[in-house]
């Protein structure tokens, strides 16, 4: 049916993501165990949540300052001083309504009609979104699967396919949906190319916590100069299980805030404050639950590992960062249709590869952020079709 009014034509052909689509179709599924999200299934500790409902309690419910409470904006400055080890200051973090809402924003600043931002993929399809509602191009170089089922990145690849038009790269470190990280050779190389060009460099670092073999994931932060055109998208959604309270964090040049300042007033007009106090708790006092949360990650890793591993027709490797399995089925080419039959058939939601990008299809993508008992269950209900043909 066609629209009763003109609409631009990058928001008519829009694609909806197959994960939603896979997630819809889940409405009503009894006994239903959904890993196509990324979220664990453990509500937000009753610290945080208390933080917030005595700020909205107390009269916290009026227009907020655009970037965030300058409360908010120190602890976040110091969270990331302490983490990464560098120097950095409050005028660098802008406080954002979600890491989506950050790459919005950026999307916004830095792309338009005739531009092009190169991804690295597989990668979250909203990424690609944002920058096509502006317009723009998103340019996708594919990771290169090896045999074992891991990802290397070919910097020659991503290095050439920038032209004249391209406005920024676009990287996540570690990887949603396949676990890749960066090494800091490769940052290097990547920063120096941004600026050899005169680009940004958008980092998306949300999982920036979920590593398995060292502390914190490497942090463009860490290598780069304060002024230098980059910009690292965090979020409180993963590490502190708030992924409905969509609060997020952006650091960018000091330079870049009243842009950004100017921007958020046309687009939200700033994050809830009550809820920037939960925030201010989760920095405060939420660094035992991150721990435990990392740690149970890593052993549904190890669960999940071992089981997928079992089977012969399956090719996955243990994944270095984030919390996702994206593996492969032998013979397995369309995703999306294994993907509702598997649903279907074992109420076990995993979302299509072919979701994300180039270099996505072939695969599923599966969170392992839940309880050890859920995997388990998820993990019994699956190895027996992923034997089968899908």
């Amino acid at each position: 049916m066609p629209f009763p009014a003109p609409i631009q034509p990058q928001i008519a052909g829009l694609e909806s993501s197959k994960i939603v689509e896979l997630w819809q179709m889940g409405f009503g599924v009894e006994n239903l165990i959904p890993l196509w999200v990324g979220e664990g299934n453990e509500p937000t500790p009753e610290f945080i949540c208390d933080a917030a409902n005595d700020a909205l309690k107390s009269g916290i419910c009026f227009y907020s300052q655009k970037r965030g409470l300058p409360e908010l904006r120190q602890e976040l400055a110091g969270y990331m001083a302490r983490t990464f080890d560098i120097p950095l200051d409050q005028e660098r973090v802008t406080v954002t309504t979600a890491g989506m809402n950050g790459i919005m924003l950026m999307a916004q600043t830095v792309a338009g009609p005739g531009d092009n931002v190169v991804c690295v993929t597989p990668g979250w399809p909203n990424v690609m979104g944002a920058i096509e509602i502006m317009g723009a191009e998103a340019r996708q170089v594919s990771l290169d699967q090896r045999d074992d089922g891991g990802f290397t990145l070919d910097l020659e690849r991503l290095f050439a396919n920038c032209d004249e038009h391209t406005k920024a790269l676009f990287i996540v470190s570690p990887s949603n949906p396949t676990g890749w990280m960066i090494t800091e050779e490769e940052q290097r190389e990547v920063l120096a190319f941004c600026r050899k060009r005169g680009i940004w460099l958008i980092a998306d670092e949300v999982y920036h916590r979920f590593v398995y073999e060292q502390e914190v994931g490497n942090s463009f932060l860490q290598i780069a100069d304060p002024e230098d055109a980059l910009v690292v998208v965090n979020s409180f959604s993963k590490a502190w299980a708030m992924t409905g309270w969509r609060m997020g964090w952006l650091t960018h040049p000091a330079s870049l805030g009243p842009v950004l300042d100017n921007l958020i007033e046309f687009n939200t007009s700033g994050t809830q404050g009550f809820l920037q106090h939960g925030c201010i708790a989760a920095l405060r006092g939420g660094e035992p639950f991150v721990k435990q949360t990392v740690e149970r990650c890593r052993q549904g890793r190890d669960l999940v590992f071992q089981r997928l591993s079992a089977v012969p027709r399956v090719r996955a490797t243990s994944p270095k960062g984030a919390f996702y399995f994206f593996f492969a089925v032998e013979g397995m080419t369309d995703s999306l249709n294994a993907a509702k039959k598997i649903l279907h058939e074992t109420g076990v939601g995993l979302a299509p590869g072919s979701a994300f990008g180039k270099g996505g299809e072939g695969n599923f993508r599966l969170c392992y952020a839940g309880t050890l008992d859920r995997l388990s269950e998820a993990m019994d209900r699956l190895i027996p079709i992923l034997g089968e043909d899908l």
